[in-house]
């Protein structure tokens, strides 16, 4: 790595440009459009237009150059040995399973199951309606532009349905099956839990290629024509997933205050407490609490010190829990967070520890009953989280924040001083702060998103998915944990009037760019970031201290987390 230029902080020369790919700075949210639905519409439009060019790529492919070579030679062959075998029994046999793809039953069961998505469930799933309605819609458009641009004639049997002039290739039939069928299947594996699961998931994909049996058996296409189907109904399935599915991106219906009560229809809630935090007392009125929102046989699982909150996490999910409750500080949330992350299933947070900075940045009240009353009368909320990897340390997901130097330093002192820190609190942090102060600068590059390296020196690098801390100082002013990006906030103080000038900056009252030059404050946001430091550096995720290491890589992951928090007043 380069040698770091002494007595510079990694920002860029305050007259040079900033890389374009480098993320916006402070100031340049504004112009951001809404999270997550700009990037899932260009997705799928990219997605449809590439999917439409391949498939009619292999449909002139068929018709044009191939059409004289093996297998294509031997369809005519299979259409009529098909035709051949009809009988009384197979023929009402086939147009049960035909019916099964034709355009009014997809349609129906399509627009059934998304109302079911939305009115059964206690909280709505949006995403899966939407991922289901936007794969069949898709799959037709690209059916409909393929038939166009690609004719082909039917088989030369007799043909057991009228059918309308349309090429051939493909079969709207399967196609149409594959994408309801097909992201149903999607739906069973992420959605229902226990070994039947994998089962439905079976049974459903077996559905278009009956479908498909059946079109070939009345002689209404060719072998390549169902092929070409299926292939169309699955890329389209890939591309709205891809876009909705992968990262829960598409969160705009739960996210909006108000428009899902939290504790709408009682479900299965598993309870995952923090045995040193939580006295029964407290237990004994959260289970009150959870009782009176209509919740009466919540499940309780103690975390212990090898398994802080995920194993117990894991275990509900994997009983079908409906609702997750975690008590305790950032380090339990942070690790059920991590398990939760992508499955939809709500988390609503109990403030039970030292920071509870998560809590407080979802505006929930720190006191522990009120805190769960809040958020069990409250709404949903699809938020960000961070995944994170480095030398040393596996990748998991945090979202509060993390960093480098400094502050990881002081949440190690205050570690090793676990008596001070039950005893005090927060403040214990203050404590440790004039040793971990006379730590060396860290020489280091920072990446941003695939631009130029940024190269200096720093005291301390943090990565914010929030940006509230006690006493309601915003450490990082602007940070939002549902906009789809993470803001990096570099310090690299020099003596003691640079602190000073540094904490002065960084109060409400600061300017507006909060970025100055001369070691002061610089924030840059970003999607993907990756740290390189010249020496082992102490590092921490969420209050944790995670070991000292190199190497560290942070990416978003817009809207994988479901939280509740309380609802607007009036």
């Amino acid at each position: 790595m380069p040698t770091a230029v002494p007595e510079r902080s990694v920002g860029l020369p305050e007259d040079s440009p900033r890389p374009a790919t480098a993320g916006a700075t402070a100031t340049g949210r504004g112009r951001r459009t809404p999270r997550g639905l700009g990037r899932a519409a260009a997705s799928i439009g990219a997605g449809a237009a590439c999917q439409a060019a391949l498939m009619i790529g292999l449909g002139l492919l068929i018709t044009g150059p191939a059409r004289h070579v093996w297998p294509l030679t031997a369809e005519d062959g299979v259409n009529r040995g098909l035709e051949r075998l009809r009988t009384s029994t197979l023929t009402t046999l086939s147009s049960i399973g035909s019916e099964m793809g034709n355009t009014l039953t997809v349609v129906l069961g399509t627009l059934a199951v998304c109302l079911a998505l939305i009115l059964v469930p206690r909280l709505p799933l949006w995403r899966q309606a939407s991922f289901l309605a936007l794969a069949v819609a898709l799959q037709s458009l690209v059916f409909l532009v393929v038939t166009i641009a690609v004719e082909r004639q039917r088989p030369d049997v007799h043909r057991l349905d009228g059918s309308l002039p349309t090429s051939s290739y493909t079969s709207g039939h399967t196609g149409a099956a594959t994408a309801l069928y097909g992201g149903l299947a999607v739906l069973a594996l992420t959605r229902l839990r226990g070994p039947w699961r994998r089962v439905v998931a079976a049974v459903l994909l077996l559905l278009p290629l009956v479908v498909g049996v059946c079109r070939l058996y009345r002689g209404m296409h060719h072998p390549t024509d169902v092929l070409g189907g299926m292939i169309n109904g699955g890329l389209a399935l890939l591309v709205v997933g891809q876009a909705l599915l992968r990262d829960g991106r598409v969160s705009a219906p739960v996210t909006r205050p108000g428009t899902a009560r939290a504790g709408r229809r009682p479900g299965r809630v598993a309870v995952v407490v923090h045995p040193l935090a939580v006295d029964e007392g407290t237990r004994e009125a959260l289970r009150e609490l959870l009782a009176r929102h209509g919740h009466r046989e919540p499940v309780f699982l103690e975390t212990t010190a090898a398994d802080p909150g995920g194993g117990q996490t894991a275990r509900a999910l994997g009983d079908g829990a409906d609702l997750v409750v975690v008590c305790g500080g950032d380090g339990t949330v942070r690790t059920a967070a991590d398990r939760l992350a992508g499955s939809g299933v709500p988390l609503a947070v109990v403030p039970c520890g030292t920071g509870n900075l998560l809590a407080r940045n979802l505006g929930l009240p720190l006191a522990p009953a009120e805190a769960l009353d809040a958020a069990l009368g409250g709404t949903t909320r699809a938020i960000d989280l961070a995944r994170v990897e480095g030398d040393g340390l596996p990748a998991t997901h945090f979202a509060v924040m993390s960093g480098v130097g400094l502050d990881a330093a002081l949440m190690q002192y205050a570690q090793e001083h676990d008596r001070a820190k039950a005893v005090l609190g927060w403040p214990a942090y203050v404590l440790a702060a004039p040793k971990a102060m006379r730590g060396p600068r860290m020489r280091l590059s920072v990446r941003l998103d695939g631009a130029e390296p940024l190269r200096g020196t720093a005291r301390m690098v943090l990565v914010g998915n929030t940006g509230a801390l006690q006493g309601g100082l915003r450490l990082i002013p602007d940070a939002r944990p549902d906009d789809g990006l993470l803001d990096l906030l570099i310090l690299d103080p020099r003596g003691p009037g640079g602190w000073l000038r540094t904490v002065g900056a960084l109060l409400p009252h600061r300017g507006q760019n909060g970025r100055e030059s001369g070691g002061q404050p610089e924030f840059h946001t970003f999607r993907r970031a990756e740290f390189t430091f010249e020496s082992p550096q102490p590092r921490e995720i969420d209050g944790d201290p995670v070991g000292s290491g190199r190497r560290l890589s942070v990416e978003v992951v817009p809207g994988a987390l479901t939280v509740l928090v309380p609802g607007l007043e009036g």
